[in-house]
């Protein structure tokens, strides 16, 4: 089983609370054969004003953003979606969880075209620490270029965030892991660094933080755009650029973000130790004040904390 799950509790499905065991669909939905469906990964904090959901707004409009591009209708408003993401957490009595919301084309027919398929969704919550583990979070991950390319913008829409897209994480993580790294880092079809495989990245050089612009096959990350401006208005300067290995491998610091991830230290890549081994302090320094901000101690950012219990 993955972390957190008890087989306990209640799933949010196409409007209903079902209970965990009995959230199930037909083998023959259109989205398990095809990939066709879209979803998101959102946190809820804990903290000692309550219980917040990090951003939530930016990410169901995501959702439908993704939705959009393959021509998926989402039978409900983003309004309704939002308070049932709320209400899921309160059915179950979380105070911190992880927030899996999903859209898929369902069960009608099979072939490639799905318009007359049901959209079905889904929302399920349950707990979930760092992604790449404590460890990880605090000391920096090893990672390792992947072979395989980031999917290129003209073969899939890339800033969607698709269910069939993740096939090409996947093969990235395996072969990480199948290598002895915690993590892959994936180059777009033209050579330059993209993202990770769940994940995107920055890179810090004299000060000042480098992270592929958006037309570098990237999803672009709810936590990279808010660590971008949280950077600029503690007075980094933030370039978002085409970048070479080189230019990351040569990086005094270099950090991965994302909702699972949060914000993770990058320490090696294929054996060579980013930043000659020096504590990274830029990283250090704005992860603190994202935590500060996920936990309700940055009133500037309120905006960002949807509250779960009123």
């Amino acid at each position: 089983m993955a972390e957190g799950f008890t087989d306990e509790g209640k799933i949010w499905y196409n409007g209903v609370f079902v209970d965990w065991k009995e959230a199930k669909v037909h083998v023959l939905v259109h989205g398990l054969h095809y990939g066709s469906g879209v979803f998101e990964g959102i946190r809820c904090y804990a903290t000692e004003k309550g219980s917040f959901i990090f951003r939530l707004k930016e990410h169901v409009d995501r959702m439908y953003r993704s939705a959009e591009a393959y021509e998926m209708e989402i039978p409900y408003t983003r309004g309704e979606i939002e308070e049932a993401i709320r209400e899921t957490i309160r059915v179950n009595g979380l105070d911190a969880c992880y927030i899996r919301p999903i859209a898929f084309f369902g069960y009608h027919h099979l072939g490639l075209n799905p318009i007359g398929c049901p959209v079905d969704c889904a929302i399920a919550v349950w707990p979930w620490g760092a992604y790449l583990g404590e460890e990880a979070a605090e000391g920096g991950i090893r990672c390792t270029f992947s072979p395989w390319r980031r999917i290129d913008p003209n073969t899939l829409p890339v800033k969607s965030k698709a269910v069939g897209h993740y096939l090409n994480s996947i093969l990235a993580s395996l072969d990480a892991k199948e290598r002895g790294f915690a993590e892959a880092i994936l180059l777009d079809t033209k050579g330059y660094v993209a993202e990770g495989p769940g994940e995107n990245i920055f890179a810090v050089k004299n000060g000042v933080l480098y992270t592929p612009e958006a037309d570098s096959s990237i999803l672009p990350g709810i936590t990279r755009a808010s660590v971008i401006e949280l950077a600029r208005d503690m007075g980094y300067e933030v370039v978002e650029k085409r970048m070479t290995k080189e230019e990351l491998l040569s990086a005094d610091e270099a950090f991965f973000t994302g909702t699972a991830a949060e914000i993770a230290p990058i320490r090696e890549i294929d054996n060579v130790t980013i930043g000659g081994s020096k504590k990274g302090e830029v990283t250090s320094v704005i992860k603190r004040k994202f935590f500060d901000v996920l936990n309700a101690r940055e009133e500037k950012y309120m905006k960002w904390l949807a509250p779960v219990y009123e």
